[in-house]
Order: C-alpha cells, then sequence, then structure tokens
C-alpha cells in the first residue's frame, strides 16, 4: 500500500474505460480509499478526478462544482443511448447552416430543464434507469433544472448530416448528450453524441492530468505523491477563511464558529477553513450567524 497524504489524481481518461475500471485500477496500484468526482462514460474522454485516503470525504463538494466539455454531435441521427454507442432508431438529413445553430443555442443557454436519458444512473423507483433501460424499458422521468453557463459552436462541417462541435460550461447534473439532442429537436431533428471530452473540473483542468499507465508507474516506483493535487486547491472554487492556531484546533474538534469572531461576514454558504500552512482543515457551512462543520479533516 501506498503511503498518500490525502489529497486528488487528475486522470486523462481513454475511450473504452467505465470510470468504476478507473476507481479499481488506481486502487489496486496504490491501497487504500480511492473515488471519483463524476462519472464519465465509456464513450468518453477527458478529465476524471480520484480523491485518495481521507480526501474521499470531500468528494461532493468537487462534483459540484461546474464542468467544462467539448462535445461533437452527428446531427440527423438519433440513437437509443443518444451517443455512439447505442442502435440506430432513426436517420432523417439536417443540414442547418451555421446561423441556424447559432440562434438555436440561444435557448440553451442559463437555467434550463432537462430530461435524463434512459442511460443514466438516476434512480427511479429504487432502480437506476441504465438497468431499466437494459431491460427494455422506458419510464417516465421528470425534468430537472441545470445551468449552462456558457455554450459556443466551435465547428460545424455542413452536409445533409452535419457533425456540430460545442464547447459548454455546466452546472453538475447536465447531460451533454440530452444537451446535444434538444439542440437538435429544436432545429427540428435528432442527433447523438460522436465524442465528449471533459477538460474542466472546477478549478482543476485535464492539461494538470496524467494517464492511467503513469499514475500506475508513478506508484511502483514511488513517486505517485507528487501528483496528489492538495484537499485545498482542488476546492479553490470555494471561497478560503484563513484561521489562527487557535481557532484551527477548535475548527479540527468541530466546534461551530460565530461569524463575526473569525472575519466571516462575507461567507454566504460553503468554505473551505485553512490553518496557517494554507491546508485545509474543514468545510463549513454558513447557518445564519454560524459557521457549522460540514467535513472536518483534523
Amino acid at each position: 500500500m501506498t503511503d498518500l497524504p490525502p489529497g486528488f489524481l487528475l486522470i486523462d481518461k481513454d475511450q473504452g474505460w467505465t470510470s468504476h475500471d478507473v476507481v479499481a485500477k488506481v486502487r489496486n496500484a496504490v491501497g487504500g480509499k480511492v473515488g471519483h468526482a463524476g462519472t464519465l462514460d465509456p464513450m468518453a474522454t477527458g478529465l476524471l478526478v480520484l480523491a485518495v485516503g481521507g480526501a474521499t470525504r470531500l468528494l461532493r463538494f468537487v462534483q459540484s462544482a461546474e464542468k467544462e466539455y467539448v462535445a461533437t454531435a452527428l446531427f440527423g441521427v438519433a440513437t437509443d443511448s443518444l451517443d455512439a454507442d447505442g442502435s440506430i432508431l432513426s436517420r432523417e438529413p439536417l443540414p442547418v447552416s451555421v446561423e441556424d445553430v447559432e440562434a438555436a443555442l440561444e435557448r440553451f443557454r442559463g437555467d434550463i430543464l432537462q430530461m435524463p436519458p434512459m442511460v443514466s444512473a438516476r434512480k427511479v423507483e429504487g432502480k437506476r434507469l441504465y438497468e431499466l433501460a437494459r431491460e427494455g424499458k422506458v419510464v417516465e422521468r421528470e425534468s430537472r433544472p441545470v445551468t449552462i453557463h456558457s455554450l459556443e459552436l466551435v465547428d460545424i462541417a455542413p452536409s445533409d448530416y452535419p457533425e456540430v462541435t460545442l464547447r459548454t460550461v455546466c452546472s453538475t447534473g447536465t447531460y451533454i448528450r440530452t444537451l446535444a439532442d434538444d439542440i437538435a429537436r429544436a432545429l427540428g431533428g435528432r442527433a447523438h453524441l460522436t465524442a465528449l471530452r471533459r477538460i474542466r473540473n472546477g478549478s482543476m483542468r485535464v492539461e494538470d492530468a496524467m494517464t492511467i499507465d503513469e499514475v500506475v508507474s508513478a506508484a511502483a516506483d514511488g513517486t505517485i505523491g507528487e501528483l496528489v493535487v492538495e484537499a485545498s486547491s482542488a476546492l479553490d472554487h470555494l471561497p478560503e477563511l484563513p484561521v489562527s492556531d487557535a481557532t484551527a484546533f477548535r475548527v479540527r474538534n468541530g466546534v461551530v464558529l460565530h461569524v463575526g469572531d473569525v472575519g466571516g461576514d462575507s461567507v454566504t454558504d460553503l468554505v473551505r477553513v485553512t490553518d496557517g500552512t494554507d491546508a485545509l482543515i474543514a468545510v463549513y457551512r454558513r447557518v445564519e450567524q454560524q459557521l457549522r462543520p460540514e467535513v472536518v479533516l483534523g
């Protein structure tokens, strides 16, 4: 077992791997607790954030951060999974122009409602939708609010079945396959994803990620610790509240703090509490005039 400080490993996932496969491979290499901060489908590539050790308790804060993707969709062809791994349901020409797509994108910026796809991990009546889909079932789902912070057209290959590449920054829980199909529906047809790459999760970017083989190799030669992103850096999408040594002692014991006593007047919700060495010691949440512990690392 490799002795690692609590923190995060950034993986650049290849096609064909499930998120579970990646976690299992890394866990086998480093030992101890390993978890991921948001599933990537086997077809998708890009940034998969893994937590190691005690940082697994922080995964929900990484999961809640905004995500950035580059996606390519084939317009005019629908599949049952809304991606290239599915079976074709329909094929109807959809020869849209740049101007057509740009006009449609405007409808999907900001706060929108999305219907979870049947191949998603969301549960309905105790069963995951993808499990029901494997049984050939289609069930009613409720639309869910998500936020599309930005959505831009990167490229379009004009044809009767154009390939359209989009870049989007979105809230957690956004289904990019659904977004692509909904855009095509707004243009009078259907679409499915042919490529999807996650390039950012919060402040963590795929440019700083390693391949699975590089992580396994680093674990074998004892340099894996150099790849671990400190917990405070991974959560720097949350505001920081540095505290004195005396207050840090209280925080490590899970004490509720008064906002005014620790200079926390600007805190509106979650805050990462750091000590004199800038190390993350806890995540607290503001409730009226109190700061209450969500996770204490100690």
